[in-house]
């Protein structure tokens, strides 16, 4: 599990291919110099398993399934990456809660600079727009990001807003994102959750759990 607090940005410095999916080398020091064989580590949000690492390097296989529903698929040499560790058991939960389970895409279809911020539009796969609601937490490329506004819940293409300071745009791949460029996306575990307990109607819940209904409550 992740926060979504960017430790550093990382470097893709090799893309093998290994199967139907690919073999990626980071050069990301911070990251490695605490990890191990096994460990988890988000890049641009996505949880990559180490399976073998050098001194400021670490390496992770990325299977096709991956690839097809993330931004890791145009990577290349040279790729400028965000890099968290796993979060620590007893560590703060600076941003909110981020497994490193990318849902879609997105693409950025404007970037507003501000005296202090940039404004950032970024587009929304309808399956997805129900979960993202203004001032709700999003992960974008492994980034905890705060929604600051969002489309109507009838919009033919749906949209989201998020206001970067300028910690993140230094500190993030977020920074140099410009129009057109695509983004993973990762909504709120607990509203994803909560999609899929609506989604079931009263007739199909197993005896003695609770029922959920959309009038709210259970019975």
């Amino acid at each position: 599990m992740f926060t979504g607090i960017i430790e550093e940005i990382g470097t893709v410095t090799r893309v093998e291919p290994s199967g139907d999916g690919v073999r990626l080398t980071v050069q990301a020091p911070l990251a490695v110099s605490d990890a191990g064989h096994g460990d988890s580590i988000s890049i641009s949000g996505v949880c990559l398993t180490v399976v073998d690492q050098g001194t400021d390097w670490f390496t992770a296989d990325v299977m096709r399934q991956t690839l097809e529903v993330t931004a890791v698929r145009a990577v290349a040499e040279g790729t400028a990456v965000n890099v968290e560790r796993a979060t620590a058991a007893h560590g703060r939960l600076g941003g909110h809660i981020v497994q490193g389970h990318v849902d879609g895409t997105g693409r950025v279809l404007d970037v507003r600079p501000g005296a202090q911020w940039q404004v950032v539009r970024i587009s929304l796969p309808a399956d997805l727009a129900p979960l993202v609601v203004d001032k709700g937490s999003i992960a974008v490329d492994g980034v905890s990001l705060t929604v600051s506004a969002v489309s109507d819940a009838d919009a033919a293409e749906p949209w989201f807003e998020i206001s970067l300071i300028p910690e993140t745009l230094a500190a993030t791949t977020l920074g140099s994102r410009a129009a057109a460029d695509v983004v993973n996306l990762e909504t709120d575990v607990l509203a994803r959750h909560v999609q899929r307990l609506l989604s079931f109607s009263p007739a199909s819940a197993s005896p003695g759990v609770p029922r959920i209904t959309n009038e709210g409550g259970s019975r």
